[in-house]
């Protein structure tokens, strides 16, 4: 065979990889509920439309910064409430895990970590101990009743090693300080014993169903906790059952960026989405449809990346945080912004890098590049949206 005839088979099956591509797309377009020019439908706010339903309105007492909390002395990566929802765990690239008093403003616990380069924390759903993973690809734990040592650091109760990548995100089982999950940039997630230091099941890597990237977030169902879902640089979120960890139950499409950030909504059915295209989404667990597209423009223009959301406990309200330092919330049913954090008075002066609801959905706290975390209380009937 020629030169000249491999090259023109190499054009024909190259032209052909794209139409099958390009097929693709298209269904997943009709999966997403799109029309036949590609637009989102967007299913919620047009039932909304429909029933008159208006946006949520905020006065200016309404959520407003009560709290500061200064501590850290690098950017602050991850955050995570207690249940009982007076204490705080942050963990900053100034290499510490800082527990809070989010009433007092008190540090309880300054823990020096092993490795600097951390990048989530996470409390067991007792309180008693704190999880926390990044650049060492390891998961490690802390006993915060441990007995200090003589320089006043925590030891490392466990250390959960197995991951081939840098540990992104790591949340406990809900109601299980002995079961805990971490994703990674070595495209899997992973299912831990924490009392025996051991890996129970992986999710994704060899499976062809799993990530083709790396995963950036996880969220436990709280109604369900054998669901949990995942996002990763492959633009994707995925639906995994912890017993059935050979492949994914759902992968959902639709962002056209890394997906930095995932949440369950309140009633376990849906959840949400952050990504890099500056959009957050809505979508069904069970039938895998985007119901909502949440974007709107920024100042000059600019598209900010989605870094961490959050949903109020009715489900009403969405919290995204922005690489450019705005902190939206939106009316999750009529799909408009209600409020920017990022325009109040003693808003962060950086990136929003996470944030989080306290148990009681009364308290919101964001953190930063600034440094610094902060909390937002609601006022009078705010409390329960």
């Amino acid at each position: 065979m020629s030169v000249a005839e491999l090259k023109e088979r190499h054009a024909a099956a190259t032209a052909a990889v794209n139409a099958l591509r390009e097929k693709l797309k298209q269904k997943r377009l009709l999966l997403l509920d799109t029309d036949g020019e590609g637009r989102s439908v967007r299913i919620v706010a047009g039932y909304a439309k429909a029933q008159s339903r208006t946006a949520v309105s905020f006065g200016p007492t309404d959520l407003v910064c009560c709290r500061t909390l200064q501590g850290h002395t690098g950017k602050v990566y991850s955050l995570d409430w207690t249940p009982e929802k007076n204490r705080i765990v942050s963990a900053s690239q100034d290499g510490r895990l800082i527990v809070w008093n989010a009433l007092t403003s008190q540090k309880t616990h300054a823990i020096k970590l092993p490795c600097a380069w951390v990048m989530t924390c996470a409390f067991s759903p007792t309180g008693q101990s704190v999880a926390c993973g990044g650049l060492d690809s390891i998961c490690s734990i802390f006993n915060l009743n441990s007995q200090a040592d003589k320089d006043g650091n925590l030891p490392v109760s466990r250390m959960l090693s197995g991951h081939k990548g840098y540990v992104s995100s790591c949340q406990y089982l809900p109601d299980e300080d002995t079961r805990l999950i971490t994703s990674s940039g070595d495209q899997t997630c992973m299912l831990w014993d924490v009392t025996t230091g051991q890996r129970i099941s992986v999710f994704g890597g060899e499976f062809p169903s799993g990530h083709t990237a790396d995963v950036l977030s996880i969220s436990i169902n709280g109604s369900n906790t054998n669901m949990f879902v995942s996002g990763s640089c492959d633009a994707t979120a995925r639906l995994w059952d912890t017993r059935i960890a050979s492949r994914a139950v759902r992968t959902f499409h639709g962002h056209e960026g890394d997906v930095n950030t995932v949440k369950f909504f309140p009633d376990g059915q849906r959840f949400g989405t952050g990504s890099n295209d500056g959009t957050c989404r809505l979508f069904d667990m069970r039938t895998g449809h985007q119901l909502q597209v949440y974007s709107q423009q920024h100042g000059d223009n600019e598209v900010a990346i989605v870094t961490s959301i959050a949903f109020s406990i009715s489900g009403r309200l969405l919290f995204a945080g922005y690489s450019n330092g705005d902190c939206y919330v939106w009316d999750t049913l009529v799909g408009k912004v209600v409020l920017d954090l990022g325009s109040l008075q003693n808003s962060h002066e950086g990136r929003i890098s996470c944030l989080g609801l306290s148990a009681d959905g009364s308290a919101l706290c964001t953190g930063s590049w600034d440094r610094n975390l902060k909390i937002w209380a609601f006022g009078g009937h705010r409390r329960v949206i």
